[in-house]
């Protein structure tokens, strides 16, 4: 377990091949947050095409890669350069596993906003070959229920596929969570600009490692994935190129001493 203090890029080439059992990130967002008081003008594709081709390397086989990551919005239209980086991923050999939301509150009002409400950002989930999954469950709203024809599934044509009603099926208590989650804009005070919620990591580091293994942030800001790593007994591994976060990362951590 360990924070390293520097560029994640340079750090990340510390670290062996096939070391790491799941990453859960959130890269700098096309540049839409300031850090110590400055925007970092150096986040280009030329970066972040390095970045994720060293965290391919890193990743263990079945490993996972949660990029959390929003677009910028210029002259009224977005970047898409989240998506741009979700391709690149898979030109350097990952799976486009899932393509998560993480729903929150929507910005606040805007008399001239010429566009809906944004209130969601992505959750690239990349996989190195076939992952590991303990995916969350949650209740059934219709548990103990007998299933209905309406249940069926379809041919490609649209027509029903008699063959696969499951009419005398009884609903089960729970069912695997959907793939938009909700949690509400953190409001921790503190002095990194761009926290995810505690809960966000909680749940994406049960979801895609266990007990034992590497989580790592290569940008590990204020410690969010560290400290959810130590609680949920997992072993971490943070880097950070602000020293002033990094001290944030390291207070947090050092508060939260789970064994």
């Amino acid at each position: 377990m360990k924070l390293l203090l520097g560029d994640c890029l340079h750090k990340l080439k510390e670290l062996e091949d096939n070391s790491v059992d799941s990453i859960v990130t959130s890269p700098p967002y096309d540049n839409l947050r300031t850090y110590n008081n400055h925007v970092d003008e150096t986040w280009t594709q030329n970066v972040w095409k390095k970045i994720i081709k060293e965290l391919y390397r890193v990743t263990k086989e079945s490993g996972v890669v949660v990029w959390v990551v929003g677009d910028a919005t210029i002259k009224g239209s977005e970047t898409g350069s989240s998506f741009r980086q979700a391709l690149w991923a898979m030109e350097c050999g990952f799976r486009l596993h899932d393509t998560m939301i993480w729903k929150k509150n929507a910005i606040p009002y805007d008399p001239k906003c010429e566009r809906y409400w944004q209130s969601f950002d992505y959750m690239f989930i990349w996989s190195k070959g076939k992952p590991k999954c303990n995916y969350i469950k949650v209740p059934c709203k219709h548990a103990g229920k007998k299933k209905t024809n309406d249940y069926g599934q379809r041919r490609p044509d649209g027509t029903l596929r008699t063959d696969r009603h499951q009419a005398d099926r009884v609903i089960k208590d729970t069912k695997v969570k959907d793939n938009v989650w909700y949690f509400p804009n953190s409001k921790q005070k503190g002095k990194h600009p761009a926290k995810f919620p505690e809960q966000l990591a909680n749940d994406h580091i049960l979801s895609w490692s266990n007990e034992g293994d590497v989580v790592y942030d290569p940008f590990m800001g204020s410690g969010t994935t560290a400290k959810m790593a130590l609680k949920n007994g997992r072993n971490y591994i943070g880097s950070e190129i602000s020293e002033e976060y990094s001290k944030l990362a390291e207070s947090k951590v050092n508060k939260h001493t789970f064994f």
